[in-house]
């Protein structure tokens, strides 16, 4: 059937086929129909190679996973006393009057990010120090104490607004581990979880909640959920909140068990439309700090639970085929349950993750491969944009970050199948241009509403009357892009799914570009 929709319903029978309740197919740009969540099903020890396929081929993302794998493009801000310190892991007896900005500017921040094409921005509101970027009632150890500004400076309140004031959605890092937390025996002082009230009023204490929670927590897991309660509830919606497993650099006897399953339950009822990253249930670590995805990255992975509700991989971390149908029968004994958990792929600009002086951004080019590296294999880039000791992005950084999206719009910069005419079938979509044209750059898609499934594809061109291979990859996902070594010139060009894990399956983009670069 003729269409010039960008997205392509293969047939009715890939909606039969992959289970999808009844209103699935509805037009382009209409909501999805409500359903249950389908993002995680148990795995068991009897399950035979066919059984994890067929399970792994009915997850669905949930709509806060779906909304977040569309951002693409988002940014990290690693700022605080290690800006100031020079160090990259700080030690927790910092004098917070170390932190001096003498320019902050978060409205800078959020132009820079805004023109350099990013979506949301994540602060480290705690590092692995602890010092907190907020006045908080529950540690010293925060921009409160130092002179900067006379003790009233807050930069998360500064950088939430700047944020939503220029259009970007608003993520918090606060850290597991804490240094000053542990030198003040708080921090694996090996108490017993026990029910904890949170919020958990101070003697001077002005709010008046309207709910209180009691959840099973340490004393510094308590403490942690008090900093969430705080970071949650004061300073307007926040989108992401990330969290990673580090530990405190802490004598080996000594451990911090942490309270995930507390923290995530009030996450979710303070903050329901917020990603949990990258320890969570809705966002992984793809495994590397170099910003890159593998050659086919799954967004459906085998899984198991520890450490009190903790999601952790069934495999390895960094396990090259995480996701295949082999690294699901070999993670079977291991599995809890098979879950769809997207990659996020962090990286920093700079070499450190937070400002130094002596270090300069990376190249556009070297930029441009990560993309293609993270977007470009399914995956949703995260880039830490440090500010420097003024309180502001360099401004090399802030011209790196406009070269670069400039880069990204010259290498896909108009979808040439949009002149022409798309015809979807049974696992293959077609496009007839205009006329003979220079194709390089393919950028494809599933519609992951309905699940991962495409195993292998190919896509063809017809030259001299015959349909030639191009390019062909594994998996396609919520976004591949492809690279061709040199323009191809045809006027019909076809993808086709080779492999796939259900009969049909539905492509959502088959787009064409001529790379300007």
């Amino acid at each position: 059937m003729p269409v010039s929709r960008r997205v392509f319903v293969a047939s009715a029978v890939a909606v039969v086929a992959a289970g999808v309740p009844s209103g699935a197919n509805a037009l382009p740009g209409s909501p999805p129909p409500v359903r249950a969540d389908l993002s995680r099903i148990p795995v068991l020890p009897t399950d035979t190679e066919a059984d994890l396929v067929r399970k792994a081929s009915g997850l669905r993302p949930t709509a806060r996973q779906i909304a977040w794998q569309s951002l693409e493009r988002t940014a990290f801000l690693h700022f605080g006393v290690n800006t100031f310190t020079g160090l990259e892991w700080g030690t927790g007896d910092e004098d917070p009057d170390v932190f001096q900005p003498t320019r902050l500017d978060t409205d800078q921040w959020a132009r820079a990010l805004r023109d350099g094409g990013f979506k949301l921005a994540i602060l480290t509101v705690k590092h692995h120090d602890g010092f907190v970027l907020y006045p908080s009632r529950y540690t010293n150890h925060t921009v409160a104490s130092s002179s900067w500004q006379s003790g009233r400076g807050d930069v998360l309140r500064s950088f939430a607004d700047s944020m939503r004031r220029h259009g970007l959605k608003v993520g918090v890092y606060l850290s597991p581990a804490d240094e000053n937390q542990y030198l003040h025996g708080v921090y694996a002082n090996g108490s017993a979880r026990t029910p904890r009230t949170i919020p958990t009023l101070t003697a001077a204490d002005d709010r008046t909640p309207a709910r209180f929670w009691t959840l099973d927590a340490t004393d510094y897991g308590a403490h942690m959920l008090n900093t969430l309660y705080e970071v949650l509830t004061e300073y307007g919606p926040v989108d992401e909140v990330w969290f990673d497993g580090a530990q405190g650099h802490i004598p080996p006897d000594k451990v911090e068990s942490y309270d995930w399953d507390s923290w995530y339950t009030l996450v979710r009822d303070l903050a329901p439309e917020a990603t949990i990253a990258v320890t969570g249930p809705d966002v992984r670590w793809v495994g590397n700090e170099a910003g890159l995805a593998r050659e086919d990255e799954w967004n459906v992975i085998p899984v198991k639970e520890n450490q009190y509700g903790r999601t952790d991989w069934a495999l390895s971390y960094d396990t090259a085929d995480q996701g295949s149908r082999g690294a699901l029968v070999r993670a079977r004994p291991n599995t809890d349950f098979l879950q769809w958990w997207p990659a996020e792929c962090d990286v920093s600009i700079r070499d450190g993750w937070f400002y130094h002086a002596s270090q300069q951004p990376k190249s556009v080019a070297a930029l441009t491969e990560i993309w293609f590296g993270s977007v470009g294999r399914g995956a949703v880039l995260l880039l830490n944009v440090p500010p420097d000791t003024e309180g502001l992005l360099h401004a090399s950084d802030v011209t790196r970050l406009r070269e670069f999206r400039e880069r990204i719009e010259r290498e896909l910069p108009y979808d040439l199948a949009l002149d022409g005419r798309t015809t979807a079938g049974v696992n293959q979509v077609a496009v007839e241009l205009p006329a003979d044209t220079d194709v390089n750059r393919i950028r494809l898609a599933e519609d992951i509403r309905e699940g991962q499934q495409v195993e292998a594809f190919v896509v063809e061109a017809l030259r001299g009357g015959v349909w030639t291979q191009v390019a062909r990859a594994g998996t396609m996902g919520a976004s591949r892009i492809l690279r061709l070594s040199a323009p191809v010139r045809a006027r019909q060009w076809r993808v086709r799914v080779t492999g796939a894990r259900v009969p049909a399956v539905r492509i959502a983009e088959f787009r064409l570009y001529r790379s300007a670069v």
